[in-house]
């Protein structure tokens, strides 16, 4: 099966640990290309991101109603099969739930959680959305059940921006909405989350943004003390933590953090 993989080389010599950028449902790998890619790669990362099967340009997309979350973990390690070196996964929302389950399969060298679904499912979170966000979670019923024509830059400020984000900005910076398998969904809910126990020795950065409409600050909280650390949330920030006019917030602290934990 054909994945589609984005990457951004350093010009000169990259470091020893590429990194691997998943996205969340709905998307593709696109969300990365605007700013994270080529900020990480003039800073000497070999950076990647691929699109999940049945999404933007990889295949799959007629089986995409027969589709698991496993399924996803299993075209990660296809792509990492690839790489020639164990990467930092870097995963947001589903895409983070995907590397959770990776994680626990497969060797990596770190893992960042950005504004993720939790370990634990993303039910509370989703019943949150539910009474703190009628709009936002109509929006994605509608999206889910008539397809991803019903997405409007209206509704992808509601659910992923700032509120005074412009249209433009919108427009240019968001990859079109995407189709998403119901089973992973249900798999989201509960049908297939990670251990229970994590594995040892991997060091894990979770960050997560104050005005998330989808996943709440005591989940990010509460997905850092499962993995031994504390969650780092960012002010005044969305969902959308990559595509924020304050983007650059998010990718300095990374940055900060790699440089710490990764052989120089």
């Amino acid at each position: 099966m054909k994945i589609e993989l984005l990457s951004r080389i350093p010009e000169e010599g990259a470091k020893g640990t590429p990194l691997l950028f998943i996205h969340g449902a709905y998307s593709s790998a696109r969300i990365w290309e605007p700013f994270f890619l080529p900020f990480f790669a003039r800073h000497g990362y070999a950076t990647y991101a691929l699109s999940l099967r049945g999404h933007g340009n990889s295949e799959g997309r007629e089986r995409l109603a027969t589709t698991r979350l496993r399924d996803y973990v299993a075209d990660v390690a296809r792509v990492v099969g690839g790489l020639g070196a164990l990467p930092v996964l870097v995963g947001t929302s589903m895409g983070g739930l995907v590397v959770q389950n990776y994680m626990h399969q497969h060797p990596v060298a770190a893992m960042v959680l950005l504004a993720s679904g939790a370990p634990y499912g993303v039910g509370p979170s989703m019943l949150h959305m539910a009474f703190r966000n009628p709009m936002v979670a109509r929006d994605m019923m509608l999206m889910q059940l008539l397809g991803p024509e019903r997405a409007t830059v209206a509704s992808a400020r509601r659910s992923l921006f700032r509120d005074d984000t412009p249209d433009d900005y919108i427009r240019t910076h968001l990859p079109n909405a995407e189709p998403e398998s119901q089973w992973v969904l249900f798999d989201m809910l509960g049908l297939d989350l990670p251990p229970v126990t994590p594995p040892p020795n991997i060091p894990v950065l979770v960050l997560g943004a104050e005005h998330d409409a989808f996943i709440t600050q005591a989940s990010v909280e509460l997905t850092a003390r499962r993995y031994g650390t504390t969650a780092e949330i960012f002010s005044d920030m969305p969902h959308a933590m990559m595509l924020d006019r304050d983007w650059e917030r998010v990718a300095r602290r990374m940055l900060e953090w790699l440089n710490q934990i990764l052989p120089s």
